[in-house]
């Protein structure tokens, strides 16, 4: 009995001694860092203990807008836009999150500094929207939006919202302007 006592304490500590730490910028289907879509406003905090959280009221809560969570480093660089499903609610899950800083990279080595390119080699894209100054790349395999600036396109392709674009309008050296992590589905 003892060493069996003995053999579970053993087994439990090379458990945790050999736990994989969680890359505080690492971009997943469920996570960035150790944010994830179940994490709460409230948790913020926690989550976020070395960084500045900044909210952003309106005032008018009719407005039916949502208040943004800005997380900043401590010396003042933004990190990530945070967007809670429901406005002025601390037990109100993460929607969506806008990542701003470079080091936010996802497991096959996506960020904001990545082109067309690169995402379309990495990843399955399902849907390309044409919106009025950007098109929107989506990419359903990590719950992604990536926006890309319609300068970044040819001349021809920049002024009709009706176009449907193609992946292979998209120039190879088209540079991502900011992406999305989506968690409303």
């Amino acid at each position: 009995m003892r060493h069996s006592f003995l053999g579970l304490i053993a087994l439990t500590l090379l458990f945790f001694c050999c736990k994989k730490e969680q890359n505080p910028f690492e971009v997943g289907k469920h996570h960035i860092g150790l944010l994830t879509d179940s994490t709460q406003v409230k948790d913020l905090e926690i989550i976020f203990s070395n960084d500045s959280i900044s909210t952003f009221i309106s005032g008018d809560e009719f407005t039916g807008s949502k208040n943004n969570i800005d997380v900043f480093e401590k010396g003042g660089k933004k990190l990530l836009v945070l967007t809670p499903q429901n406005s002025l609610d601390s037990t109100s899950v993460i929607e969506s999150v806008q990542i701003i800083d470079p080091r936010y990279k996802t497991a096959k080595s996506i960020s904001t500094l990545s082109t067309f390119k690169d995402i379309s080699t990495a990843y399955k894209i399902s849907k390309i929207n044409n919106l009025i100054n950007s098109i929107v790349i989506n990419v359903n395999e990590i719950n992604a939006s990536f926006a890309i600036d319609k300068k970044e396109l040819p001349a021809n392709l920049r002024f009709d919202m009706n176009l449907k674009i193609e992946e292979t309008h998209i120039p190879d050296n088209a540079k991502i302007k900011y992406f999305f992590i989506n968690w409303n589905d």
